[in-house]
């Protein structure tokens, strides 16, 4: 836990000094992208990501507020509504990639060899499909 929190709170300072949205923000983003269309139920994700229900709602609203997703009524159930990412936040998340990859290798990559590195991918692999 001390190892992910360390290096999720380096890469938000990269982040944070590219001026660039917290990590969140990319993966709200990244999962739209790879979603059908572009459009996700706020529900499915919540389900693809780590964030909580009352977190994503407050994070939905900020990044609409940005232009980087809209939001559309579900036309099955009016009640609904389908989150659609924008052209704007697909250029978001491709800044933020550019990012986002050196920070990993640079606060994880390079802190392991080739044979580590293999093991680490094994196991949560291994540890992602057992749940």
């Amino acid at each position: 836990m001390r190892a992910q929190q360390t290096i999720l709170a380096a890469i938000e300072q990269n982040l944070k000094v590219a001026e660039l949205p917290p990590l969140g923000w990319y993966d709200v983003l990244l999962e739209l992208s790879r979603a059908k269309d572009g459009r996700l139920r706020p529900y499915e994700i919540e389900q693809r990501t780590l964030l909580a229900q009352h977190n994503l709602s407050r994070l939905l609203d900020r990044m609409d507020k940005a232009g980087l997703v809209q939001r559309e009524v579900f036309t099955e159930d009016g009640r609904g509504r389908w989150v659609i990412i924008t052209d704007a936040g697909r250029a978001m998340q491709a800044r933020m990639w550019s990012v986002y990859a050196p920070a990993l290798q640079r606060h994880l990559g390079d802190k392991l060899d080739d044979a580590q590195a293999d093991q680490l991918a094994e196991l949560l692999v291994a540890l992602t499909q057992k749940s």
